[in-house]
């Protein structure tokens, strides 16, 4: 996965927008003002911190070393993808499996405005 595809596919979701509150270098999607991932998408390698379950993310990073523990983020409930150690359909669960957590979280009007109950 390219850095314009991982840009393209946390653009796809509902809402979902890029925002460089800690510059140009760090884009960080949101969804309703909430962030589900955060990248430097010219950094080599590139690597993506996601949101996870905190059982999911602890036995994701046991089972695969391109998933660390979230860089600069709470580390029981973000993971830290490195996106080329991985399949690419892997990471576009994941970064999926960040935005619904993300939305869930949400009060129930703008989940649903979210198409997402």
């Amino acid at each position: 996965m390219t850095p314009q595809e991982l840009r393209a596919f946390c653009l796809e979701f509902n809402a979902a927008v890029e925002e460089f509150p800690f510059g140009p270098e760090t884009s960080v999607f949101k969804v309703l003002g909430k962030l589900f991932a955060l990248s430097s998408l010219d950094g080599e390698p590139l690597k993506v911190n996601l949101k996870c379950e905190p059982e999911i993310a602890a036995r994701l990073r046991e089972e695969h070393p391109a998933i660390a523990p979230g860089w600069h983020m709470n580390k029981r409930h973000w993971n830290t993808v490195t996106v080329g150690g991985l399949p690419d359909r892997t990471v576009r669960e994941l970064i999926e499996d960040s935005y619904d957590l993300v939305v869930a979280g949400l009060p129930k009007a703008e989940r649903l405005r979210l198409d997402r109950p």
